[in-house]
């Protein structure tokens, strides 16, 4: 994924990451039943993949549902001597802009509400565990 430098490139080139609607990566189907199509993110390096519970995010939910993803990431390598995972740490920039925010789900990637404050492409940068993805999520204006 590379960032967009402006509105104009970001119009040009639209979201960088595209929602699949295929199986989950084989590392990231455990504890599903059935089949594993669900709309999901992978990440640009391939270590972390959002499911889109939510799907479409949007800025404004109404009736009850939210912005679910289940962030999974790809087992480690080398397994960490962490007792206790990190947290994902979340940088989230809307694409064409300055604004920048940060999330941050405990216990690191799992179940989250990520609610972002503006439709439009945003570009997030994920560190939990020493490790680190990229991806983009498209928020929808309600």
């Amino acid at each position: 994924m590379t960032a967009s430098t402006g509105a104009a490139s970001g119009a040009a080139t639209g979201c960088g990451s595209r929602v699949e609607t295929g199986p989950l990566p084989d590392w990231a189907d455990a504890g599903f039943s059935g089949s594993t199509r669900t709309p999901h993110v992978l990440g640009a390096r391939g270590e972390i993949v959002a499911v889109l519970f939510g799907h479409p995010l949007s800025r404004s939910r109404k009736h009850g549902t939210n912005n679910k993803i289940l962030w999974v990431a790809r087992p480690a390598a080398t397994p960490s001597a962490a007792t206790t995972p990190d947290a994902l740490r979340i940088t989230a920039t809307l694409d064409g802009t300055g604004t920048r925010v940060t999330r941050e789900v405990a216990g690191g990637p799992g179940p989250s509400i990520v609610d972002l404050p503006q439709a439009g492409c945003w570009h997030l940068e994920l560190r939990w565990s020493g490790r680190t993805d990229v991806l983009d999520l498209v928020y929808a204006d309600s």
